[in-house]
């Protein structure tokens, strides 16, 4: 997936409709990726990489629907652990904490 296929509106959009469907662990993992890409200083190819899972994760075709019970996630669930793996760096407790404020305010 190319970024051009990433939008903001589309990664909100997603997570606000199957946030309880695809569980808190997709959730922060998408949510981890997103807050890291909103830094200054994460290079662009690893803000590449980020556009690229989180891409995967609000389009409608994927490998495995999304709307199939229980393992419908799975498929996005990889591509974000994937893309994490390689920007990890840049994925620090500032990102944590504010994606954890996020998932308090959906889940809790």
């Amino acid at each position: 997936m190319e970024q051009e296929q990433y939008s903001d509106s589309g990664f909100w959009a997603k997570l606000k409709d199957y946030a309880k469907q695809a569980g808190r662990e997709v959730v922060q993992k998408a949510l981890w990726l997103y807050y890291a890409a909103q830094r200054p200083d994460t290079p662009k190819w690893a803000k590449a990489a980020i556009f690229g899972a989180l891409a995967y994760f609000i389009t409608p075709l994927d490998a495995i629907p999304d709307l199939t019970p229980l393992v419908g996630f799975s498929d996005d669930l990889g591509a974000l652990a994937a893309a994490l793996a390689m920007v990890s760096l840049y994925v620090n407790a500032e990102v944590k904490q504010e994606a954890d404020q996020t998932l308090k305010r959906w889940f809790d």
